[in-house]
This record gives structure tokens, C-alpha cells and sequence, in this order.
């Protein structure tokens, strides 16, 4: 069996040799450890901010390495790749008949924090816009992040925000939007999201060791996540096994994975397309899907390739506009995906 850790000891059960298993159902690939090895340590030596990387292949751990003196193992702030977890959630409530449907109106949920005169446009609003960020509601990222954490009702403050969009309109990227989401959550199912989400992921090897509540006691959706990069891993290979457990256990359905890696909206920042908590685009042309958090958190599912990628980076550096999270995309596209694909 040959190792691909590089020094760092990952548990033997998720190990696998590297060789060709031809399935019946769909094309199978093998990985060019050589290439994969070589292009890893060409690619990463320039990026100072980079502390983890862990790639599964057809379910088992090809690659687990940490860099800048990073710890592998260590829980990381997660940044608003916390958006994927908190949609994860809403699709299970749904599966689960906790929350009607993407169509639901949120208005009714939340009566009880809508501002006074409220505008007749948050009545228009549903679940399935909160989580494609298309509320339509002034953002609370950005240069507005800061008032909005120091407001003393997370939840009020973002419903009281001025409409710079018509419901179901032009994206705009909030936190806010994903905190509503998990205020819902919290109030549908009687239950803590950070809770929900360690007793209905567990079975997949997820779990959340730290959030952050606001002053009401709801965990922030969107942000200020504590994940282990193999629990952030484990997230993106749920997605790539179709919802289901290693042990076939069906935790999230089909049809929800496939509602969240439709297309529906763009942003501004980013050329590719925004599903449900979810980014869209091709890689060296595979399709991909992943989650984006500040400072280059990010999570690559390409199920084409059977193929889960978890990054994590320093917590308190720019990705967007300084090139990082670019670089990590060609990292993906130019030495991983070359390394499986074309073998």
C-alpha cells in the first residue's frame, strides 16, 4: 500500500491503493500518484497562507498534507463555506417534512421579527431565495458586516434592511440570508442548528466543533464555523456519494443535491454560476461544484471523477480580490484534476 500522507500519520481505514477499479455503472478512473505528488509540491510552494489540503478519490484519501506549519488535524474556522453546511440542513429539514419546500414564504416563520411597516416585498420572500442569495434585501457581508454583528438582533436587523433587488432578482451575497436560514431552522425544528447539525450529519463523519450564536442564541449562518478539514471533507464526499453514508444510510436525497448544483444566479465576484450554497463551474473541463469561505476555506466536489477536495487556508486573509482562491482553482484544475483524469 502506498502511502500518500508525507509524513503526516492519517487513519489506515482511509487509505486505498491506487489502482484501476472498472465499474459497471460509470467510467472509472485511476490516480497518477507521481503526477499528483509532483504537481502538488510545484503548485503549493508559493502560497504562504495555504495550511491543509485532503483529496478523496472514489471514497477513500488519496492526499492528506499540511503546510506552513499548520496542524492537519486541527478545527478550523470554516468562513462562509458554512453556507454549504447551513443549505445541507435546510435540504434535510425539507427531506425530512420540517420546512415545507424552497417555496415556502419566510414571513410567516419569522413573523414575529419583521420590522414595524414592514415592507410588503418580505412577503415574497422564500426559503429557496434565502439560500441562492437572492432575497433581494441590501447585503450584511461586505463593508455592512461589521454594523450588522454589532447590532442586537441579528435576525430583525437583516429583515429591516432596505430592498436594493426585487425578490428572486440579481444575487446578493449575504450572511445575513444564511442566518435567517438558520434562525428558521431553529425555530422549525425546535432544536439548535449547531445541534441539527451534528445529530443528522454524525452518520457521514461530520461534525461541527464550534459555532458562534448571536445575542439570541442562534448560531450564525454563515460564518464563524469550527470544522476539521476531514469533516469539511466528509461534507463534500455526502454530496459526492448521492446523499448517502459510506454504509448506504440515505441522509440527504437525490433530488436535493440536484436542486443545489442547478444553476440559478450569478455574482458579481465570482464568473461561474451559485446553486443552492453551492458555486458552479467546470475545472479543465469537469463539471465542479464548491463552497467558498473567507481566507481560501473551500471544498471542491467533482462527482465526474468521484473526486472531493478540502482546502483550508489562513482565516484572516483575503481569497477573492487578492488572487488566492484563483490560485487555488488552478490548482484544482491544473495539477489535480490532470493527475485523476488522465491516467
Amino acid at each position: 500500500m502506498q502511502l500518500l500522507s508525507f509524513g503526516v500519520p492519517v487513519p489506515a481505514r482511509t487509505l486505498t491503493t491506487l489502482t484501476i477499479t472498472l465499474l459497471a455503472s460509470a467510467p472509472a478512473f485511476a490516480v497518477d500518484s507521481a503526477a499528483l505528488r509532483s504537481g502538488l509540491q510545484s503548485a503549493t510552494g508559493s502560497l504562504a497562507t495555504l495550511k491543509t489540503i485532503h483529496i478523496a478519490h472514489q471514497g477513500e484519501i488519496i492526499w492528506a498534507e499540511a503546510y506552513n506549519g499548520a496542524s492537519l488535524s486541527a478545527s478550523t474556522n470554516i468562513k462562509s463555506a458554512s453556507k454549504t453546511l447551513v443549505a445541507t440542513l435546510v435540504g434535510i429539514a425539507i427531506d425530512k417534512g420540517i420546512l415545507d419546500g424552497v417555496d415556502q414564504p419566510i414571513a410567516p416563520l419569522l413573523q414575529d421579527q419583521l420590522p414595524e411597516n414592514p415592507d410588503p416585498r418580505l412577503n415574497d420572500i422564500t426559503i429557496g431565495h434565502l439560500l441562492s442569495m437572492q432575497a433581494g434585501l441590501e447585503r450584511t457581508s461586505g463593508r455592512n458586516y461589521g454594523a450588522w454583528v454589532v447590532s442586537d438582533n441579528w435576525v430583525k436587523n437583516a429583515l429591516s434592511r432596505p430592498f436594493e433587488e426585487e425578490p428572486g432578482g440579481d444575487m446578493q451575497y449575504s450572511t445575513g440570508s444564511t442566518h435567517l436560514l438558520s434562525a428558521i431552522l431553529m425555530r422549525e425544528a425546535g432544536e439548535s442548528t449547531h445541534s441539527l447539525a451534528n445529530r443528522w450529519l454524525a452518520p457521514a463523519g461530520i461534525r461541527v466543533d464550534s459555532w458562534l450564536k448571536d445575542p439570541q442564541g442562534i448560531p450564525m449562518g454563515g460564518n464563524q464555523v469550527g470544522m476539521t478539514p476531514e469533516s469539511l471533507l466528509a461534507l463534500g464526499e455526502l454530496f459526492r456519494r448521492n446523499g448517502q453514508t459510506e454504509d448506504g444510510e440515505q441522509l440527504l436525497s437525490q433530488e436535493w443535491i440536484d436542486e443545489s448544483w442547478e444553476r440559478r444566479t450569478r455574482s458579481r465576484f465570482h464568473r461561474g454560476g451559485y446553486g443552492y450554497g453551492w458555486f458552479i463551474q467546470t475545472f479543465s473541463g469537469v463539471d465542479g461544484y464548491y463552497g467558498w469561505g473567507y481566507g481560501g476555506q473551500m471544498i471542491y466536489v467533482l462527482p465526474e471523477l468521484e473526486l472531493t477536495i478540502a482546502i483550508t487556508s489562513e482565516e484572516n486573509e483575503p481569497s477573492g480580490r487578492s488572487g488566492y482562491r484563483d490560485q487555488l482553482h488552478r490548482l484544482v484544475s491544473q495539477q489535480v484534476v490532470p493527475a485523476v483524469r488522465d491516467s
